[in-house]
């Protein structure tokens, strides 16, 4: 039931904004907050904010017994007339309207409230989430006080005023627009003091709005035309302009190779979205992806927003603008693009639609698919789910026809796929001459690689030095205190106040390396396993010739670091790139040649049922990197279990393979896509309880 905009206990003698006669007409304003008390308040609007108020903007609205302001979000507008509603309380006044704009549209209202239902959020808090900070605060704008004569003033008392006063007068009369303070003293060569008398004299009438104060420049990019389709994307385009022209909802899973050309796809699609004067939202799952994205886009059309976490509130809050006004073509960006305030949608894309990053793990916990999907039918639009490797999800709904599947099993121009073959790390670890991480044929080709002056990838998806610290002595492991998981060594540059330490992945908590066994104090503690820090020292100490650059969360987070670095890569000033799962996906670089995956198995035997999965679709990635050029390419897959159908599987680029032997044991043990899970988090100051009351949960 929907709560009155006071509690039951106000005192009567608490001075409140009460209405005089709650039988009147009114119009209710349905306020919910961000924090708690989460609402939905129902508040009565005020006549001078009859035209300001909208559902989708904010508020000011008083709240308890001391009236304290909150700001909330206005979610809906119901007029009723005298006597249609009995109350049992009287209803409070909005204070006032924040915004001038509406921040959510009708549809996006529908969306965040759908979220707030499906993934048990409070619906304020979805709004929160969804509308950026620095457009909430009005980031990288100023408010600024704007002139005009008013509008029943007689010009031919212009003329009595006097000197400095009447210049700025006629000024404003030959002006067809309202004037700031600064324009004004400029145009009439005077000081503030004259325009500030008209206004007590009631010749001005000024209004205060914001304008934007940030240096935001276009980015020239040299405009690219068309490339012809071949006969597989043409019947994804066809399919894609078919929906476009029905103007209804409907999802199709893009199942094209890598390098089969599904950007081409989307981008011919967009300029059929564009001739209807509709916009497009592309998401990609990296903010690696983004930089390389955009200007293959910005080379196609004219107005591309970019929307990431990268950006400055500033920044963020410009691009937010720009597509509310219209005014943007293509909006690309990460899992919260999703959101772009497009007045006039006509097209999402998800590429790489199977990624684990467009999950959001802070509430609200949402993934951008599902979010997406429940968008595209809002809006009664085409979604294009686009992969090398769909989720079994998205496969199993287009094997029940709820999706359109369109396959192009092709790669461009017929090249070849690369050849991929594994490597038996056991046999490699019982060789005398073994050390260090890389094996002796992958150093092989990396040489011959280097020599024919080809580029290398080598993936590794861990990230740090050492990924685990242990005692050989009492077989302490060093844990995060409050994840409970084993931290990763670490090491900086020697100028850095703290040269080494131990971070958490999870939760950031950090400590400085231990010399000594923090529980048996043995000075022998050991560091094992290999994150990319140790393979990049690994590769320079090996291959001193060779230029070699790593991109991982640690390095890539300063502002447009990741273009710079794969900018550096694309020019061939770096021979070798290590990395994480960032470099394993929609990058597209001819002169890449090699590509080496240092340890299939770090994700494969984790107590995950989607591990096989996860693992064939980062090596079936990363293998896709090389071989996009006339020079072909070659992989190498390190790993201890060959054997292992997901391997097997990606050595072969078959997809088919992998679903029709994973699929089975999904539905045999009741995994998704075969039906839905639910995280259930059980928190409590008792640890015993705790514990108790979720076993109680998990046999009830």
């Amino acid at each position: 039931m929907r709560q009155q905009g006071l509690f039951d206990n106000t005192p009567e003698d608490v001075e409140a904004p009460w209405i005089a006669d709650s039988a009147s007409d009114q119009t209710v304003a349905t306020i919910i907050f961000s924090e708690m008390p989460w609402g939905p308040f129902d508040y009565r609007v005020p006549s001078d904010l009859m035209e300001s108020i909208a559902p989708g903007k904010r508020v000011a609205v008083p709240l308890g017994r001391g009236n304290r302001t909150v700001t909330g979000f206005c979610v809906a507008l119901t007029h009723e007339s005298g006597g249609q509603v009995s109350r049992p309380h009287k209803l409070k006044f909005v204070d006032e309207v924040i915004d001038d704009r509406v921040l959510a549209s009708d549809h996006m209202l529908q969306l965040t409230k759908w979220m707030s239902d499906y993934y048990l959020a409070r619906w304020g808090q979805v709004l929160q989430a969804v509308i950026p900070s620095g457009v909430r605060t009005s980031a990288g704008t100023r408010e600024v006080t704007f002139y005009e004569l008013y509008s029943d003033f007689d010009h031919e008392e212009i003329e009595k005023l006097p000197g400095k006063q009447r210049k700025v007068a006629q000024m404003l009369a030959g002006s067809l627009m309202p004037l700031t303070g600064d324009q004004l003293s400029k145009m009439a060569g005077c000081t503030m003091a004259p325009i500030r008398s008209l206004v007590k004299k009631g010749v001005l009438n000024t209004t205060k709005r914001r304008i934007n104060t940030g240096n935001t420049t276009k980015t020239s990019v040299t405009k690219q035309p068309n490339i012809p389709l071949n006969a597989d994307q043409s019947v994804a385009y066809d399919a894609i302009i078919e929906s476009l022209r029905a103007q209804q909802y409907e999802t199709l899973l893009m199942h094209g190779v890598t390098g089969s050309g599904k950007t081409e796809v989307y981008m011919q699609a967009i300029e059929e979205v564009i001739r209807y004067r509709r916009q497009a939202i592309v998401l990609v799952p990296e903010i690696s992806l983004t930089p390389q994205t955009c200007e293959r886009f910005q080379s196609r059309f004219d107005t591309v927003a970019v929307l990431h976490s990268h950006l400055s509130d500033a920044e963020r809050h410009w691009h937010w603008q720009q597509i509310a006004d219209g005014n943007v073509q293509v909006v690309i960006g990460a899992r919260s693009a999703i959101f772009a305030p497009t007045p006039h949608l006509g097209l999402v894309i998800l590429d790489e639609e199977h990624e684990p990053t467009f999950k959001q793990e802070t509430i609200p916990r949402y993934h951008a698919r599902d979010v997406a999907i429940k968008r595209a039918q809002l809006e009664g639009i085409p979604l294009v789910l686009g992969s090398a490797t769909p989720s079994l999800e998205s496969w199993q709904s287009a094997s029940a026809g709820e999706f359109k599947l369109l396959s192009m099993p092709s790669r461009v121009l017929d090249r070849p796929l690369p050849h991929v073959s594994t490597i038996d790390l056991r046999a490699e670890y019982k060789s005398k001459s073994h050390r260090g991480v890389i094996s002796r044929p992958l150093v092989n080709a990396i040489k011959e690689t280097l020599n024919d002056n080809g580029q290398i990838i080598l993936l590794l998806n861990r990230r740090g030095y050492s990924t685990s610290i242990q005692c050989p002595s009492c077989g302490h492991v060093v844990n995060c205190p409050q994840c409970e998981i084993p931290l990763t060594h670490h090491k900086f540059a020697p100028n850095q106040k703290l040269s080494e330490l131990a971070i958490c992945h999870w939760c950031e908590y950090e400590i400085n390396a231990p010399d000594r066994c923090p529980d048996c104090s043995f000075d022998g503690i050991r560091y094992g396993g290999v994150g990319t820090q140790k393979l990049e020292t690994e590769v320079k100490a090996r291959f001193p010739e060779a230029t070699c650059l790593r991109m991982d969360s640690d390095t890539m987070t300063r502002p447009n670091s990741h273009e710079k670095a794969l900018d550096r890569f694309r020019k061939g000033e770096v021979q070798i790139l290590v990395g994480t799962q960032m470099i394993a996906k929609g990058l597209d670089f001819p002169n890449v040649t090699l590509v080496g995956v240092i340890n299939a198995d770090t994700a494969l035997h984790l107590p995950d049922f989607r591990a096989g999965e996860r693992t064939f679709q980062l090596v079936t990635q990363v293998a896709g990197r090389t071989g996009r050029g006339s020079r072909g390419g070659y992989v190498l897959v390190q790993t201890f279990t060959p054997e292992h159908p997901a391997i097997q599987a990606a050595v072969k680029h078959q997809f088919e393979m992998f679903a029709e032997k994973e699929l089975p044991g999904r539905q045999q043990f009741g995994y998704p896509p075969f039906c839905s899970m639910v995280r259930l988090i059980v928190r409590g100051p008792d640890e015993q309880q705790t514990m108790a009351f979720a076993d109680l949960l998990a046999r009830n």
